[in-house]
């Protein structure tokens, strides 16, 4: 994948902000605008907010620059590795929150992600947030389906207002889930999102493993920060990398294996993960696939 130039924009810093949100965004302006709307509105907190855009052909280069949001820019699409990487560099603030375009921030979603940061004495952490989505999911992690619209021009914004507290949801265990917080300092020792998985596919649970290789065990997903997530799917215009298998010839093991026996992914959080005991016949299968996907390799 061709990587265009990439421009830097910041503005000058926001007073006692607490998180900085990175936002990349691809010709989705409406969604962008309901998501930066919602976290102005919502926030318990001022946050920094930064942007990267790419193309922009949709109003989204301008709208931005009059919003004064930080950002940076390419002229053509760079992927989501880069989309988060290039706005990092203009944090100003000691944690990084990982965003996509087609959230909507609910009232107070900052509030617990800040008092989990704040109980902790350390900066080894992944926190995430909770996504609501409007269809049947069999992503464990999410509160669905509660449909409150399936696009941003037919959200019925007040009904979720008023609904959202109400549906009862525990703390889950695993990360990977935006909206995720790490500590600057950690997102920076794991060299952020790996560009080796440009355009994206794949690139989340590389970070997740590369955060358990430099020591983090604490993957805590916050049951009462939520946001609704649209789904519009900026990925379906693009031309897919094999994520799967680029992890494994990667790491040795699936991203199945990775996220049952060292993640628990979804499982109720209970604390700090401990060392993976992976049974031998998922050992087995993960070795057979990595000597097929190498085999196939050499033969092109």
């Amino acid at each position: 994948m061709e990587i265009p130039a990439i421009s830097f924009h910041p503005q000058p810093p926001a007073a006692e902000a607490v998180f900085s949100i990175l936002i990349p965004s691809w010709n989705n302006l409406a969604y962008l605008q309901a998501c930066v709307n919602s976290i102005r509105q919502n926030s318990t907190y001022r946050h920094q907010i930064i942007v990267h855009v790419n193309e922009g052909k949709d109003g989204t280069l301008e709208w931005v620059k009059a919003q004064g949001l930080d950002y940076s820019y390419s002229e053509k699409n760079a992927g989501v590795c880069y989309g988060f990487n290039s706005p990092a560099t203009l944090a100003t603030t000691d944690y990084i929150v990982l965003s996509d375009d087609d959230f909507y921030f609910a009232p107070g979603w900052d509030e617990p992600l800040w008092r989990e940061i704040q109980a902790l004495n350390h900066i080894y952490f992944c926190l995430s947030g909770t996504m609501m989505e409007h269809s049947v999911s069999t992503n464990r992690c999410a509160l669905a389906p509660f449909d409150y619209g399936k696009t941003v021009r037919d959200f019925d914004e007040q009904r979720f207002l008023k609904e959202f507290a109400a549906v009862p949801f525990h703390n889950w265990t695993g990360g990977n889930w935006y909206p995720m917080v790490l500590h600057k300092k950690i997102w920076q020792l794991i060299g952020g999102l790996s560009t080796e998985f440009s355009p994206g596919m794949g690139s989340d649970p590389d970070m997740m493993m590369k955060l358990w290789e430099v020591g983090v065990r604490y993957y805590k997903g916050i049951g009462s920060s939520r946001v609704y997530h649209f789904v519009s799917r900026s990925t379906a215009r693009v031309k897919k990398n094999d994520g799967h298998t680029q992890f494994l010839l990667k790491w040795g093991m699936s991203i199945s294996t990775f996220y049952k026996t060292y993640l628990h992914m979804g499982e109720p959080f209970t604390g700090t993960t401990h060392e993976p005991r992976v049974p031998r016949s998922l050992l087995i299968k993960d070795k057979l696939k990595r000597w097929w996907y190498s085999g196939k390799n050499a033969r092109v």
